[in-house]
């Protein structure tokens, strides 16, 4: 079985998915259909390449007309629910592009058509390009959204409207002016459901990274409004608990004169690309009190360019009693993954005790 995540889309999808379609489509040549599938490239084609491939071929089987489209896409919804296949999966994100690539310039079908397709899959991806025509007009429908009684819907109006969703179209108009995100997000910052909630957080880090002032307002007008809300901006400042922010180090009692590191040392000081980078320290409260400390460590990755590029990692954060020592052992591993690329040469590691730097080390990558 493949372990590259683009052979989602198998033989065996696609078998299942032409069985839903000739319940669906009238006359539907499952033939062509796999022909048009399986074209000369269709290999080297990428994740995303092969979703919006799914798009353009399925287009070839659809009415023409896109109000009518979309209804069909209820269908195949409807049928793909009987055969219990693919709901919430990577794989059917090809649903929600179909919108994207053929609904642009249909604001209002489109709109309809998101909502019910986000129910099945979820459509943050597909509704950036809306944001980015429609900026002002599909934000007002984001709050319609989050106070939707579906839950997936919810979440999709704070997800959807994320200034910088990864993978994502980043949207410069929320990037400069959250306004109209936080009114949406102020209506789901007690909801029921923790995957909204973590959606809230995720949107607000994003928004701390352009406009850490706001992310510092909202944490001490959301603080102690209930556990909820408290686990949300606590997730929400992590990009700021990560680069040091005094303010937040302060919300959160994170002060780090008292805490002292000794005996850091990098174990493995030659790491092959492969394999792991281990280190040891250890760590003491020597306040009279009980102390909160957050241990992460850094990483300065060397690029292609010999310039080095900071990463933080998150260790641990808890109350350390006074006088309470404690040695850490961590990993930190050099394997190939598609979303880095390790170059050899001088890396750099260093401990982040409550924000501050501790101590700098250097260690090599070798190939």
């Amino acid at each position: 079985m493949s372990s590259l995540l683009k052979d989602i889309y198998s033989p065996a999808f696609y078998g299942r998915f032409t069985e839903v379609l000739t319940h669906v489509l009238p006359d539907f040549d499952k033939k062509r259909f796999l022909s048009l599938i399986f074209m000369d490239g269709y290999e080297n084609k990428a994740l995303k390449e092969r979703m919006r491939h799914n798009s353009i071929v399925l287009h070839e089987f659809m009415p023409a007309n896109f109000t009518t489209a979309t209804e069909v896409v209820k269908k195949i919804i409807t049928r793909l629910r009987v055969e219990h296949f693919g709901e919430d999966s990577l794989a059917m994100m090809f649903l929600p592009d179909y919108i994207e690539v053929y609904g642009l310039d249909d604001y209002e079908v489109a709109v309809k058509a998101l909502e019910f397709i986000t129910q099945f899959v979820s459509c943050e991806f597909a509704v950036r390009p809306f944001l980015l025509k429609y900026t002002e007009k599909i934000m007002k429908q984001m709050q319609l959204w989050s106070v939707h009684e579906n839950y997936k819907v919810r979440r999709f109006a704070s997800e959807g409207s994320r200034p910088r969703l990864p993978w994502g179209l980043a949207i410069p108009a929320l990037k400069k002016d959250p306004t109209q995100v936080l009114a949406v997000l102020e209506n789901l910052k007690n909801d029921p459901s923790e995957w909204v909630r973590k959606s809230v957080a995720n949107n607000l880090n994003d928004i701390s990274k352009d406009h850490p002032e706001v992310m510092i307002a909202i944490v001490r007008q959301w603080h102690g409004v209930s556990k909820e809300t408290d686990a949300i901006i606590k997730h929400a400042s992590r990009t700021l608990l990560k680069s040091g922010h005094a303010e937040i180090l302060q919300h959160y009692g994170l002060e780090s004169k008292s805490i002292t590191m000794t005996d850091f040392q990098i174990l493995t000081p030659e790491v092959k690309i492969g394999d792991s980078l281990e280190f040891t320290f250890t760590v003491t409260n020597d306040h009279a009190e009980k102390q909160t400390v957050r241990l992460e460590y850094g990483v300065y990755y060397n690029k292609a360019n010999g310039q080095l590029s900071k990463k933080v990692f998150k260790i641990s954060e808890r109350l350390y009693l006074p006088g309470e020592r404690a040695v850490v052992k961590r990993k930190q591993s050099f394997k190939l993954i598609t979303t880095r690329t390790f170059y050899p040469g001088k890396h750099r590691l260093s401990i982040i005790i409550n924000g501050e730097e501790k101590e700098l080390q250097s260690f090599d990558i070798f190939a």
